[in-house]
């Protein structure tokens, strides 16, 4: 019995619904790679060069005016702040995430409630989402600054979907591991240690990746509490409200690269976890 459609017709030729698909595909794919190459390409635009073609030469000074002193925008500081808040950010995404994850396996009192008041930001306009951060914090007479509000305000963006990643690796991981482990005497912490962690480590790789990017990146939660210092989305968004140039889609070039750098070193982290665990678990049969 056939398990789905032939892949060509009896006279060997593909049917035209692979075609449709394939010319929708294809559009799918120009519709969201398209933009990104126009700015790779412009970013090399020449020093007389704007910020549309045709281009006016090609080099790299527009890269250079990224860290050149005396720019508008001050990149390579907004860039630290918001690479040291991504991290803080992933570190505790992870910790609450995890935590949540292995808590929510067991029923308990409240725990429904619990967890729908965990991630009922998401259904919130992100602007007022700052906003009610902001207003709070002057009602108590704080100030917001990067490491209290904005903190807050990213947590919050960031949280409902590690919760949500967290659940679907912990729905996978098969609980007779650990009974093996208690079996052999572990204790709990040696059995969260040494085998339950290890066992959801490339998920908990993935999740810290995915909550890092969404910090690094996020505007709207942000912008309304972070106070007087911004990060590299805020930084970009004034620079062109002020005033445009190549130096814009350079900007966007060096962070997809080390975008796709960082997605690379975590998904060669996680292959190599895969295959150790694989070659770790005895054959059966």
């Amino acid at each position: 019995m056939m398990s789905g459609p032939p892949r060509t017709t009896a006279d060997g030729a593909r049917p035209w619904t692979f075609y449709a698909l394939a010319t929708l595909f294809t559009l799918f794919i120009l519709f969201l790679y398209g933009p990104m190459l126009v700015i790779y390409v412009l970013s090399f635009q020449g020093p007389d060069g704007g910020v549309t073609f045709p281009m006016v030469g090609t080099s790299t000074v527009w890269f250079e005016n990224i860290v050149k002193p005396g720019q508008m925008a001050n990149i390579p500081v907004s860039f630290e702040r918001s690479i040291s808040l991504a991290a803080l950010v992933s570190v505790l995404t992870v910790v609450f995430s995890v935590s949540a994850g292995l808590g929510f396996r067991r029923n308990f009192p409240g725990s429904g409630i619990l967890f729908y008041l965990a991630v009922a930001s998401l259904v919130m306009p992100s602007l007022l989402v700052g906003f009610g951060i902001a207003l709070g914090f002057k009602f108590l007479g704080w100030d917001t600054s990067l490491f209290s509000s904005a903190l807050g305000a990213q947590l919050t963006w960031t949280l409902p979907f590690g919760l949500f990643a967290m659940f679907a690796v912990v729905n996978r991981f098969n609980r007779s591991w650990e009974e093996a482990a208690t079996d052999l005497g572990a204790s709990a912490w040696q059995r969260l240690r040494l085998v339950t962690l290890p066992i959801l480590l490339p998920g908990i790789l993935g999740l810290a990746m995915g909550a890092f990017t969404l910090s690094y990146d996020e505007y709207a939660r942000t912008t309304l509490a972070i106070g007087p210092k911004n990060t590299l989305p805020l930084e970009i968004y004034a620079l062109i409200s002020s005033a445009t140039s190549p130096v814009l889609f350079a900007i966007g070039t060096v962070t997809t690269v080390g975008s796709f750098l960082l997605i690379g070193v975590t998904l060669f982290v996680v292959f190599r976890l895969q295959r150790r665990r694989a070659l770790l678990v005895p054959k059966e049969g």
